[in-house]
């Protein structure tokens, strides 16, 4: 089946994309990457089948508990290498004729008739001309979110490749103000974290010219915690589906609960007042305060 106006998920890690794909992914009309892609990442139809069954009363709900919606790394390892941790953003350049051919032919075959349009998330770099170098008509979602929240998130991670410093981590050499920037703070983890978000925030604004409102969305996690319902209206709409009374119900029995404070009680004053200066500029451009 051919894939048409898919649509893309994608944003910072740690930015709330998860809770929004885990909701969206319940839309009777999206199919979408579960952990089975990564066991079986040369069997799409195995995806498929589970998109079959999620769709059974009763059992249908086991099926989703067991394989829930998930970023699926290793699958799109095994059909473009580097996918996951590239030092810099991925290009329209790096898609070969084997890697597009790989990855339309697994993504194409875990879409079923009732479930036609394709859902995917993937963080970090946003990989748009990537991907628009695959499909021209992907409908790209960008989920952002404070970056003092997402910075103090960042630190209490173990996994986070910034205690590596920035030599050994995967967005690449610091640019010179930025490095500069950080040597100022005396190497501080909580200032190398912020850079980083700052960094996937540029880029992210790089790429985004190339698109306009039909093909580019933005949400603010804060605003999905508060209005929920409201967002994924906006959301159906701008991905030209229908509204479902069953999806609304879905919605609602989410609570979503917005945890950005965290970062005012777990940080000193010093910290916080850092913060603040370093992410001065990129707060302004997305009107956090």
């Amino acid at each position: 089946m051919k894939i048409e106006k898919p649509i893309f998920i994608v944003g910072a890690g740690r930015s709330g994309s998860t809770i929004f794909h885990k909701i969206y992914a319940r839309n009777k009309n999206l199919a979408w990457l579960s952990r089975i892609c990564d066991q079986f990442p040369a069997n799409p139809e195995k995806n498929k089948r589970l998109m079959t069954l999620i769709d059974k009363p009763v059992m249908g709900r086991l099926y989703l508990k067991k394989y829930p919606p998930e970023e699926c790394y290793t699958f799109w390892e095994y059909h473009c290498k580097g996918f996951r941790t590239p030092f810099r953003d991925l290009t329209a350049d790096d898609v070969t004729n084997k890697v597009n051919k790989s990855i339309k032919y697994a993504l194409e075959n875990m879409l079923t008739k009732s479930r036609n349009r394709l859902l995917i998330k993937i963080t970090g770099w946003p990989r748009i001309e990537f991907i628009r170098e695959l499909f021209p008509d992907t409908k790209f979602i960008h989920i952002v979110r404070d970056g003092r929240a997402l910075v103090n998130s960042l630190i209490n991670e173990d996994w986070w490749w910034g205690w590596r410093g920035p030599e050994n981590w995967r967005w690449g050499p610091l640019p010179e103000q930025y490095n500069k920037e950080w040597i100022s703070y005396n190497r501080s983890f909580i200032v190398l974290a912020a850079i980083q978000w700052k960094i996937l925030m540029d880029r992210m604004n790089e790429v985004r010219k190339q698109l306009d409102n039909t093909n580019f969305m933005e949400i603010k996690y804060e605003e999905l915690c508060s209005n929920k319902l409201a967002v994924f209206k906006d959301v159906v709409d701008f991905c030209d589906l229908d509204w479902d009374l069953n999806f609304e119900k879905t919605i609602n029995s989410y609570n979503l609960r917005n945890t950005n404070f965290r970062w005012k009680e777990e940080l000193t004053t010093k910290q916080q007042d850092t913060l603040n200066s370093v992410l001065q500029s990129h707060l302004a451009m997305f009107n956090y305060t």
